[in-house]
């Protein structure tokens, strides 16, 4: 009787481990979600459902809609469907993964790890910002089956996991808006929030700008709606469309910062309303005789920072600065061949020129009025990046053989005087090849290693640092040689690919796109950018000139060979 008991328990065991995949292949989750709302009653998994595909179908859950991760919450056991607190951080994983089971025995037959296998691209980290990578994401998930004969996940993961597919679908991108004192201006901190429901996202985005800037902007602006301000109570919309921001905290807040606050939240919300915003303070308008705002009503902050239409811009060819307008020398020795220049910069308001003249064995700093002598500073290298105007301070940066950053300041008069930036965050990545200021100066766009990064500017006066440095798309951008600014949230990159040698890069690396590459011939060397103009790229036979990624390249009207063009700042 006891060898037929354990014979017919064993012929159960097996049976319940039997039709179990060994292995899923690889596969693509689709991205479209029928999601539930708020209080929809959420589909349990379907009966007999393999270990392996529990697990691939939870993380397809994750972020269907519903409250408390609900559509997940239910491939969870009942223990961790009550116990389950996962953080707010989300992994974001390319959209082909795979499970395996884990090859290490577990001592009960009905208890299985199943391990899933794809591509982490990023995470969206607790003040929902984008940082990218580019890692192997391994997850190991517990299941175990259940009484009534079903598989349940009872180990389930402290972060959420979901594929980019389902990211894009539910996450729509905002960018919220923080003042830099330094340039007068507010600068975009690109964040993702919940697309739906769309009556809540004004709301998503206020908690956004109270709870302050992202780590990677983290002492580069200012957060004028920090403690003690608070929502006072909810956001939200009347009858006539109106879109009411209740503040609370402002006691004694200046009329010169409440005007700021105000553009800070109007500039802010206009991704997601186009309503009027009545925004109050302790339920008076923040603004004395101004309680409504919209966005056509704001000045235009650092309209001083972009060049001035009037300036075409210029290039070096040849040792020689020349005009893109019409290919002209430009006057002074820059010009007529009085330096070798190697490149150069002009400042954002086109009085000066900051130039890197070869001189015997070295290069050498030269800054001073375009059209005139330009006088030397004490700054020299075997190497020099193409030097980069400091919007809002006049500063002169450029990078000295690789892994000095330059840093020229002048005074009332006109004496230049060399300053160190604290880089190491940065340098410690690799040799630096290009440099370049964002519009808005709070950060700086680098090439190091032929990749690409992004690092926040820090500090005033005598000490700056470049601090939180990001590798925007670390996989697939590569052998990058020049970048610029095509917007203050989004750069352009060229490269030394046949394929696709410009291209289009949030600020976060989170996107990128590919600009049309007909007429291009590689390769690729130059490049430069500026609101409201067109790109301009520099390759083989000359310059190029487009507006949009799917826009065929035109030549440029003064196109030189071996030119490198280079707009105002």
């Amino acid at each position: 009787m006891k060898q037929l008991l354990v014979s017919l328990l064993c012929f159960v065991l097996l049976a319940g481990c039997a039709n179990v995949p060994l292995e899923s292949q690889p596969v693509v989750v689709p991205g479209e979600r029928q999601g539930q709302g708020p209080g929809d009653v959420v589909p349990e998994p379907a009966q007999g459902i393999d270990p392996l595909t529990l697990v691939r179908d939870f993380v397809g859950a994750t972020l269907k809609p519903g409250q408390n991760n609900a559509a997940a919450r239910a491939y969870l056991d009942d223990a961790s469907q009550a116990s389950w607190r996962p953080s707010r951080s989300l992994t974001i994983i390319q959209d082909t993964f795979g499970t395996v089971y884990d090859t290490d025995p577990q001592p009960d037959p009905n208890t299985l790890v199943v391990n899933v296998r794809g591509i982490d691209v990023g995470t969206l980290d607790q003040n929902s910002a984008f940082v990218p990578d580019y890692s192997s994401a391994l997850l190991q998930v517990k299941v175990r089956k259940q009484a009534n004969g079903q598989w349940r996940i009872v180990d389930p993961p402290a972060d959420l996991y979901a594929t980019e597919s389902d990211f894009s679908a539910n996450y729509t991108a905002v960018a919220v808006s923080f003042y830099s004192e330094s340039a007068a201006t507010f600068v975009p901190d690109r964040r993702y929030v919940l697309a739906k429901p769309q009556s809540g996202l004004p709301s998503r985005v206020m908690d956004l700008l109270v709870t302050g800037p992202s780590t990677a902007l983290a002492g580069a602006v200012k957060n004028l709606l920090g403690e003690p301000v608070e929502i006072d109570t909810n956001v939200k919309s009347l009858d006539d469309g109106t879109l009411v921001v209740p503040l609370t905290g402002l006691a004694g807040v200046p009329d010169d910062t409440r005007k700021l606050i105000a553009a800070q939240i109007v500039l802010s919300l206009q991704y997601v309303t186009s309503a009027r915003i009545r925004i109050l303070a302790d339920g008076a308008p923040l603004v004395a005789n101004h309680p409504d705002w919209r966005l056509s009503e704001l000045p235009s902050y650092g309209a001083a920072l972009s060049p001035s239409l009037e300036l075409k811009g210029l290039m070096t060819v040849g040792g020689r600065v020349r005009s893109l307008d019409d290919g002209a020398p430009v006057p002074g020795p820059a010009g007529n061949g009085g330096y070798e220049v190697v490149n150069a910069a002009q400042s954002i308001d086109g009085k000066r020129l900051a130039v890197v003249a070869r001189e015997g064995g070295q290069v050498r700093l030269r800054i001073g009025d375009l059209g005139h002598e330009l006088p030397l500073v004490n700054l020299s290298g075997t190497t020099m990046s193409r030097p980069t105007w400091r919007p809002g301070t006049g500063e002169v940066w450029t990078v000295v053989d690789q892994y000095s950053v330059g840093r020229m300041v002048v005074n009332p008069n006109g004496q230049w005087t060399a300053l160190q930036v604290n880089a190491t965050d940065l340098t410690q990545q690799g040799g630096i090849t290009e440099l370049r200021f964002s519009r808005d100066g709070a950060r700086v766009a680098a090439v190091v290693g032929g990749q690409l990064w992004v690092a926040s500017v820090v500090g005033s006066g005598d000490s700056v640092s470049l601090r939180e440095p990001r590798h925007l798309q670390p996989h697939d951008l590569q052998e990058v040689v020049d970048v610029d600014w095509v917007a203050q949230d989004s750069l352009v990159a060229v490269t030394t690919s046949n394929s696709q040698p410009v291209l289009r890069v949030t600020v976060d690396g989170q996107r990128m796109d590919a600009f049309n590459s007909s007429n291009l011939t590689p390769k690729v060397h130059g490049v430069t950018a500026a609101p409201g103009r067109q790109i301009v790229v520099a390759d083989a036979s000359g310059l190029w000139t487009a507006s949009a990624l799917g826009e065929v390249w035109r030549p440029q009207a003064h196109t030189m060979k071996d030119a490198d063009p280079f707009y105002p700042g």
